[in-house]
């Protein structure tokens, strides 16, 4: 890292998200020479984690691509899942930045077969100093939105699970089925199981550990299993 960032031929982009009250703000510092010469700063409303740091990825590859002299571009985010994306070429709801970024690379690296881009995963717990500014700063900034705001696909789809899962979990507690048809669920890190919209994967992965927790979630989902219920519901109908 140390002689990546001391090179004038490489561009550090080190990017941040952050949501707070539905306003999301992005920040890409750049830093060419272990000097940061490029920060950028966006900010907009009724967006997902996942939209906003694409979206400042997006802004700093941008802005490192313009930069002559520049060959090498490493990429430093806390959401690697998110630069992914990029590269996902099912239908997605981020195709709007995936698209703009690959054509920005596209670019890059017709201009020299050599040039390249690496993307590296920094977690916020790391400290490292580069990325602790851009978090600090992503946290301290300040905005009042203007209205009206549209909502994006992916935030809509976020609001409705979260509103299904307040439904689902006052159901669960006043339900007098509670261990039957609703069932408190745990994974095998023993924390408590619950629908997810983000990452565009389901949940029902997180039951592959145990056979026994998949066939109680298939019939709490489905209230079908080849005995007991089963059997006192259907079978006596088809005699």
């Amino acid at each position: 890292m140390i002689v990546s960032s001391s090179d004038p031929s490489y561009a550090l982009v080190v990017t941040n998200a952050s949501i707070k009250n539905n306003i999301a703000t992005s920040i890409a510092h750049i830093h060419i020479h272990n000097k940061p010469v490029i920060k950028t700063l966006y900010y907009t409303v009724n967006i997902t984690t996942t939209e906003a740091e694409l979206f400042t990825i997006r802004c700093g590859i941008n802005q490192a691509t313009s930069i002559p002299g520049i060959s090498k571009i490493v990429v430093i985010t806390d959401l690697l899942h998110a630069a992914q994306r990029i590269f996902d070429s099912s239908l997605h709801p981020f195709q709007i930045h995936s698209a703009s970024i690959l054509n920005e690379l596209k670019r890059f690296f017709l201009q020299n077969l050599n040039n390249s881009i690496k993307f590296w995963e920094c977690p916020s717990h790391c400290n490292w100093s580069l990325y602790k500014a851009v978090d600090k700063e992503s946290k301290q900034f300040h905005s009042i939105p203007h209205y009206p705001c549209k909502s994006s696909w992916d935030f809509s789809k976020k609001s409705k699970c979260n509103d299904i899962l307040s439904i689902w979990k006052m159901t669960f507690q006043a339900s007098d089925l509670k261990g039957h048809q609703f069932l408190e669920l745990y994974d095998e890190d023993n924390n408590s199981l619950e629908p997810s919209y983000s990452k565009g994967s389901t949940w029902l992965k997180y039951f592959g550990h145990s056979n026994s927790l998949c066939t109680r979630v298939t019939r709490a989902i489905v209230n079908h299993a080849p005995i007991g219920e089963y059997r006192l519901r259907f079978q006596l109908f088809m005699w």
